[in-house]
């Protein structure tokens, strides 16, 4: 549908999405002139109703651009703001509708939906966190779909991603660093005795919210440890490499049926990064840095931070070790090992984690298309909003296609 000239055409397109009332707009409409508001475009008109609470940005940009269908999926969620995206999935902030909860819904986009390694692999996932109820890890509420709509209901978690924690912030005390590795760990632990590998452990898939806990998101890649088919496995699995190179556990490389050793290597490039701001060899290309892990070792975590203490240093090279014999076992292990380096937990300040999405609805319009005018949330279909996987930059690398899988040495 063309975009809206006129204040009426706006109005119309947010009354045939459902997000807006003609008895709330007309009893807002004295406000305006109290406030001396008088807008004269549909940009200006969203900005007020952003400002009231009427809309968010997300609603408001698309009905600015003539998008008002999709706003509702299976009659129970109505999206709100577009939280991000990865390898699986575009992720919206949304609230049920009868019940008024905050929800963060998962969709798997249409052309993957399409795709059935990508399907299969939607549902493991939504099989893997249902098995899980942890402090530590992200919980997972329904999944479900709306035609070729398919998502997965999980909690939704004010914060942020570690990774871009320490953009923002820059690198932890070591104390810090210990802590939120440790709680990470402890979250592992309860996969662990669930049977289960996370296989994509980095600082992007572990969050921190406001009062300074840390959860274990994304088990797109998880593996069910004692339930795998060896079908499944030759079907999706062979001849590729399961992970992100960044952090990838050496013994994953050659095989994704790994341990929850894997995974504890992998934590610990998790923790280089909060502690250095890099990943362990991220000089590299993606096909060096697979070659790396298994052969080399990353730079001198005591020359980047001479702060960090000789013992927490040594518990970090355990962590690392290229040989998982030589690594904790157990994420709990692990967790024990970071313990007399903690402090208790202080939650993220103001300036470390000033923005919540739950109030960016009093962002102006224009500044929120500004801000996410390099990544366009949904696709047009006919007026209908659907994630894009074109659209959507991947957070975890794609599997890459091996012929001869590198050997250590």
């Amino acid at each position: 549908m063309p975009a809206p000239t006129t204040i009426d055409g706006f109005l119309e397109l947010g009354f045939k999405s459902g997000l807006l009332e003609r008895a709330t707009v007309d009893a807002s409409r004295p406000t305006w002139a109290r406030d001396g508001v008088t807008p004269q475009s549909p940009k200006e008109l969203a900005d007020v109703l952003i400002q009231q609470g009427l809309l968010t940005h997300f609603q408001a940009e698309k009905l600015v651009a003539g998008r008002w269908r999709g706003f509702l999926i299976n009659d129970k969620y109505r999206l709100l703001e577009r939280l991000g995206a990865g390898g699986m999935g575009a992720v919206y902030l949304c609230e049920h509708v009868l019940m008024g909860r905050k929800v963060a819904l998962k969709i798997l986009p249409v052309q993957q939906a399409e795709d059935p390694a990508s399907l299969a692999r939607f549902y493991r996932e939504a099989r893997a966190v249902a098995r899980l109820d942890h402090p530590n890890i992200v919980r997972a509420h329904d999944i479900d779909n709306d035609d070729k709509l398919h998502f997965l209901v999980l909690e939704f978690v004010d914060g942020c991603n570690l990774h871009d924690f320490v953009r923002r912030n820059g690198t932890l005390a070591p104390q810090r660093a210990a802590n939120y590795i440790r709680q990470a760990a402890l979250g592992l632990q309860h996969a662990h005795e669930a049977g289960l590998v996370h296989r994509d452990i980095k600082p992007g898939n572990l969050l921190v919210d406001r009062q300074g806990v840390v959860k274990l998101l994304d088990m797109g890649l998880a593996r069910f440890f004692h339930e795998d088919s060896p079908a499944f496995i030759k079907e999706y699995e062979v001849g590729y490499i399961i992970g992100t190179g960044d952090y990838i556990a050496p013994e994953q490389i050659v095989d994704s049926r790994v341990d929850i050793r894997a995974d504890i290597y992998s934590l610990g490039g998790a923790m280089y990064y909060l502690l250095t701001g890099k990943s362990p060899f991220q000089e590299g290309t993606n096909a060096q840095k697979i070659i790396w892990h298994q052969v080399r070792h990353p730079k001198s975590l005591r020359t980047l931070r001479p702060d960090v203490p000789e013992e927490l240093v040594r518990v970090f090279e355990k962590i690392v070790a290229k040989e998982p014999g030589r690594r904790y076992p157990t994420p709990i292990e692990l967790a024990q090992a970071l313990e007399p380096f903690t402090d208790p937990i202080v939650p993220p300040t103001l300036e470390e984690m000033p923005a919540s999405v739950l109030n960016s609805c009093q962002r102006p319009l224009s500044q929120a298309m500004q801000a996410t005018s390099q990544v366009t949330p949904g696709t047009k279909q006919e007026g209908v909003i659907l994630p894009s996987a074109a659209l959507s930059r991947p957070a975890i690398t794609p599997p890459i296609r091996r012929k001869n899988p590198p050997t250590n040495g």
